[in-house]
């Protein structure tokens, strides 16, 4: 058997407790309590954050829990209309800043930060896309198919916007580079009103009105294979991370409050939310640090999705 000294090039540190600083994947004799330590990542809660200044739902967002923008939404059913209004996180609090152009609920969004976001299609069935750049938002080329409750990922130069209607649902998927969209390769089974993460060329969808609405698809960046589905079945939820790492946050019938995690292969129970809720705002960048902002029926209410380093003792099987 090899050595972890022929493995990682030094010997384990013996230290009289836990280090200060953890960092995943250090690994450290710890004298105090004789047993091998290592640093992975916590199961992962939910916090209180500070409330929105508008109570809406169907809105969308970009960022993490110390930089968000969440946009569009409204106080009316799904299929209105929908807001323009936007808002930004600071991680305590909440600022209005520049109206979308085109007022809409159930849009896709796709970006890397808060300064940084587009807002994709949208309710009453539009075609719109705009572009933020931390100050306004900016419409540029439409999508090909004008549709909502979809799902968007990737960055504001790279993105994928997948299926969607209102109705009918469709399967149809497209890609933006920058400049235009283009229709790819369709997903397995067409769906609306369901969640997305990742990036252009590796996306996972999932959840979805009846009768989809527990199946997950992932893009490999030329074809859609059907995966593991959610435990819960849902729509209307929130998603944030990448195809090797994902929550689902929310989502409905009824409102429900589960958080579940995608680890490459399979679905599993998180810490709930607070308070059951559904079409709220996640941040899609990151399955460690997010949000989830307002939602239905009409909420102000911001929670924090964080996963701290922690230690943990090495068990031999």
């Amino acid at each position: 058997m090899a050595e972890y000294k022929a493995i990682k090039g030094h010997h384990i540190e013996t230290v009289a407790g836990d280090p200060s600083v953890l960092q995943i994947g250090d690994i450290w004799y710890n004298s105090t309590l004789g047993k091998i330590r290592g640093a992975k990542l916590g199961a992962g809660s939910w916090a209180s954050g500070g409330d929105m200044n508008q109570a809406r739902r169907g809105q969308n967002g970009i960022g993490t829990s110390t930089a968000a923008i969440a946009f569009g939404g409204g106080p009316t059913a799904e299929t209105g209309a929908g807001g323009g209004l936007s808002e930004t996180y600071n991680g305590s609090s909440w600022t209005e800043g520049a109206d979308l152009n085109t007022g809409r609920n159930i849009m896709g969004a796709a970006g890397v930060s808060s300064t940084s976001a587009l807002a994709i299609a949208g309710s009453g069935v539009i075609d719109s896309v705009e572009s933020w750049n931390g100050t306004s938002w900016t419409e540029i080329a439409d999508i090909n198919t004008a549709r909502d409750g979809s799902a968007g990922a990737g960055t504001t130069t790279a993105a994928l916007y997948a299926c969607g209607g209102s109705p009918p649902k469709i399967d149809s998927v497209e890609s933006w580079d920058g400049s235009s969209w283009t229709e790819i390769a369709d997903a397995n089974t067409a769906r609306a009103t369901h969640a997305g993460s990742g990036i252009q060329t590796a996306m996972l969808i999932f959840g979805a009105n009846s009768p989809t609405r527990g199946i997950t698809e992932e893009w490999n960046g030329s074809s859609w294979t059907e995966v593991a589905d959610l435990g819960t079945a849902r729509y209307y939820l929130g998603g944030a991370g990448t195809v090797s790492k994902t929550i689902a946050i929310g989502g409905t019938e009824p409102a429900k409050a589960n958080t579940e995690e995608w680890d490459g292969s399979s679905w599993s129970e998180k810490a709930d939310l607070s308070t059951a809720r559904y079409l709220g705002a996640p941040g899609h960048v990151d399955a460690e640090d997010t949000l989830y902002g307002g939602g239905g029926p009409n909420m102000v209410t911001t929670e924090e999705w964080t996963q701290a380093v922690a230690a943990s003792s090495v068990t031999s099987s």
